[in-house]
């Protein structure tokens, strides 16, 4: 029996893990890579006729979201998942569709205008329809026979509603070997969900790496920062309007703006208007209403046994259609608007941003990261003008940061879930992390008696033996750190071009470096620019690499 790491090796999104033994193959999860241009190099590694059936961890895209991709091109096996991920699969593959739908579009138009050649999308919403058509229930601690051989069991990884860590029993040639994929470990005491849940017997474990270098410190105090933020803007006859990821951070911070409404926490300012403007959102928020109680904590159940939907209050209205979210500029009350996408690159948001950007007396609050080249990150940077629907807005409104609100264990919290083993596992292999996380975790556990290992891209690894079958890509980039030392930046950019740029050899070698060093000072450059530049700068980049390569 063996393991082929068909992503999410020294890298955090794209999760695929092909697990073969007596024949057959089971494929734990089918995530798509974020993070880059989805045309120019979202790929599947993996053919249909290789997977016998898949275990899906949870509904996060990077977990998946090439399922869709998968079923396009045949696959017709079972989608093994918890009945809450099935939901939200539901909803969240339709809605990646739409978007590929858009983006080919998009792509189309300008292709017909020079007469290029037509984009396909990845998928359309009929593939994600007929992919959880494929979906069958495997509730937490539930035993399922998957294939000849190959048995399920789930318990609750404490990420998101519904996530799970997989224990696949594999029996080949007399040999068992019990494997557990991590999936996404929860941080503890988050809202509305239960904590990971701690495993003691496992060969192997597959095991995330997130946040695998660095602690999130002391827990923040979510009501008060949020309470804070509402009464200073309120006061001033302001909006708080938050970018909010529409799947369970939006139903957190309803969790968190109920308790606040309730212990009249907003002072002079009891009424005020919540409105959800995101679809999405709104129909996650359903899921979780509706949604049994065993996948969610102690408090969560106690306030439902009672008879309070945790997630909803007098005030709260949920703007559907396009219409019911442009009512919300009449609004005289200060508010608080919620909408998508969390980062601010599409969606209802960039029409809420226009119209409050530019107030003195709103608060834009952020609760969730900001990648680099959003505009998100552009306000969180402190930009004072950016660039909306053709115009530019100034930036006139309050910009807050509230304390991270992570879903994912930190390195203390990955270590308490590995320490849980009783005996320890034969080997770990490190996943789902930056390759500097990655193997900053590894040498943790290695240094406490552990066996881990850092697979690399497209490895095969026998479970029986723990050795390396076949040899993946050996490319690396960024020299990894002690588990101990102090992770509070991204390497310096001398440091990330020492680690890939060879000594030159030759003038011509010399002149080809230069250039490079000019394209990296233009990417650099291009973050504030807008989307459509830096499409163009991208297709250009590869289409001279597609000459070259």
């Amino acid at each position: 029996m063996d393991l082929l790491f068909a992503g999410a090796a020294r890298e955090v999104t794209g999760s695929r893990f092909l697990l073969r033994a007596n024949g057959q193959s089971v494929l734990i999860d089918c995530g798509m890579e974020q993070g880059r241009d989805t045309y120019e190099n979202q790929r599947l590694p993996i053919s249909p006729s290789e997977v016998d059936t898949v275990v899906l961890t949870h509904a996060h895209i990077d977990h998946s979201g090439m399922l869709p991709a998968l079923y396009k091109k045949g696959f017709r096996g079972t989608i093994w998942a918890t009945p809450a991920t099935i939901d939200l699969c539901d909803i969240m593959l339709r809605d990646s569709a739409y978007i590929q739908e858009t983006e080919a579009e998009w792509r189309n138009r300008k292709a017909k205008r020079k007469g290029g050649e037509l984009y396909e999308p990845l998928y359309t919403q009929q593939d994600a329809e007929g992919t959880v058509r494929l979906m069958q229930p495997a509730s937490y601690v539930d035993f399922k026979q998957v294939l000849p051989g190959i048995s399920l069991v789930m318990t609750d990884a404490g990420h998101l509603l519904g996530s799970a860590s997989a224990t696949l029993a594999v029996t080949e040639n007399g040999v068992t070997r019990k494997v557990v994929f991590s999936g996404d470990i929860g941080n503890i005491d988050q809202p509305i969900i239960n904590d990971p849940h701690y495993l003691k017997d496992a060969d192997v474990v597959v095991m995330e790496s997130t946040y695998g270098d660095r602690l999130h410190g002391e827990k923040p105090d979510y009501i008060a920062d949020l309470t804070d933020a509402l009464q200073t803007t309120f006061d001033r006859g302001g909006n708080v309007v938050i970018p909010s990821f529409a799947v369970g951070r939006s139903q957190e911070l309803l969790y968190f703006l109920r308790e606040i409404k309730q212990r009249h926490l907003v002072r002079g300012h009891d009424d005020f208007p919540v409105y959800m403007d995101s679809p999405l959102a709104i129909r996650a928020t359903n899921i979780f209403g509706k949604t049994d109680g065993v996948f969610f904590d102690d408090e969560m159940n106690a306030l439902l046994d009672k008879g309070i939907n945790p997630i909803s209050f007098d005030d709260l209205q949920l703007m559907v259609t396009a219409d019911e979210s442009k009512q919300i500029n009449f609004e005289k009350r200060p508010c608080v608007i919620i909408s998508a996408s969390g980062m601010c690159e599409a969606g209802r948001i960039r029409h809420h941003l226009k119209h409050n950007l530019w107030r003195a007396d709103s608060t834009i609050l952020f609760v969730g990261y900001q990648s680099v080249g959003t505009l998100g990150r552009q306000l969180v940077d402190g930009a004072k003008e950016v660039r909306l629907f053709g115009e530019d807005i100034l930036v006139n409104a309050q910009v807050r940061m509230m304390k991270a609100m992570s879903g994912h264990a930190d390195r203390n919290g990955l270590k308490k879930w590995a320490d849980a083993y009783d005996p320890r596992p034969e080997h770990f292999y490190i996943v789902h992390g930056e390759e500097g996380a990655a193997e900053s975790f590894a040498l943790l556990l290695t240094s406490e008696g552990f066996t881990a290992h850092v697979p690399y891209p497209s490895d095969v690894w026998d479970l029986v033996t723990g050795k390396v079958l076949e040899e993946g890509s050996r490319k690396t980039a960024v020299k990894s750190q002690r588990w101990d030392q102090k992770l509070d930046s991204a390497p310096g950019k001398a440091e990330a071009a020492q680690a890939v740029k060879p000594r030159a050899q030759n003038e011509a070698d010399k002149t080809l470096y230069k250039a490079l060093e000019r394209l990296q000072k233009l990417v650099d450059k291009s973050v504030p620019w807008s989307n459509g530049i830096k499409r163009q700068i991208a297709e250009g980049i590869n289409k001279l690499t597609d000459k070259w390569e």
